[in-house]
């Protein structure tokens, strides 16, 4: 069977940083976020969620709610029901370089009776966390963090499955043939890919193609590959490798062509855009 994540997965593996386990007294506040996804998982109670741009959203059953962009919010419990949660930061590479990222709503919540309907698998995965929420134990934050990683994969899967996302990549990926080139791409994106190469590995003529991509993803198939080349350039130069090295990494023949793919789309030089990566970072 097709592994419509793991090409993804191996050019931004997530990692997930604990913030949060156990009761909720009153507020959890993550209004000064800034970077990266957030995940939380509601185990019992009630929580809401508010965020920066004014969104308001009340939860009443066990559930995930997942922010894949980076969206300031409180967490408010309510005093008459004991709100167990576990939150983390996940780490998943910028959204303007994970496609996952950008095709998923602002805020996306799965109740668990459906993800466990889904995922028949799960339920250890969720014994397990609440388990380690509520102990504390030897090595607790390491085993929390790699179950909410567990659990974020699980999601991802799910929406796909139930087609909750209509347009971006989890939408191309529910696709059968679309998956077949999405898989190719994101796995291979140093090969001479044209509409016609694409067509071929997805059985379908290249109009066909092309609209149906295009209706899918939001985007045309060309325009898809460049903008993977270059968020997957961006990550490889983030760490530490030279515009030569990425270069033929990403598809382009020399680091003379990754510089003008890259500044025409981004508007500045690779060199550029480093520099001022670093001056953010420091």
């Amino acid at each position: 069977m097709l592994d419509r994540l793991s090409a993804l997965l191996a050019r931004f593996p997530l990692h997930a940083r604990v913030l949060h386990s156990g009761a909720l007294p009153r507020m959890l506040d993550l209004q000064d976020t800034r970077h990266g996804s957030h995940l939380h998982l509601l185990c019992a109670g009630q929580v809401d969620l508010v965020t920066t741009t004014g969104q308001r959203l009340t939860v009443t059953e066990p559930s995930v709610l997942l922010l894949p962009r980076p969206l300031g919010h409180l967490l408010l419990g309510q005093p008459q029901a004991a709100t167990e949660l576990v939150s983390a930061a996940i780490d998943f590479g910028p959204s303007d370089e994970n496609p996952l990222l950008r095709g998923l709503p602002d805020v996306m919540q799965v109740p668990l009776a459906q993800l466990q309907a889904d995922a028949a698998a799960l339920a250890p995965v969720l014994q397990s966390l609440f388990a380690e929420a509520a102990a504390q134990r030897c090595g607790h934050t390491a085993v929390v963090d790699r179950l909410v990683e567990v659990l974020l994969i699980q999601l991802l899967r799910h929406a796909m499955a139930q087609r909750l996302v209509d347009v971006g990549v989890l939408a191309g990926l529910g696709d059968a043939r679309l998956a077949r080139v999405l898989n190719a791409l994101h796995a291979e994106p140093e090969r001479p890919w044209t509409l016609d190469s694409m067509a071929l590995l997805a059985g379908m003529s290249r109009a066909r193609f092309a609209a149906h991509f295009s209706a899918a993803l939001g985007t045309p198939p060309g325009e898809y590959l460049g903008t993977w080349r270059i968020g997957l350039a961006r990550s490889l130069l983030r760490q530490g490798r030279s515009v030569k090295q990425v270069a033929p990494e990403v598809g382009y023949a020399n680091a003379s062509a990754l510089a003008r793919a890259f500044t025409q789309r981004l508007g500045q030089s690779p060199t550029a855009w480093l520099m001022q990566e670093s001056r953010g970072a420091g």
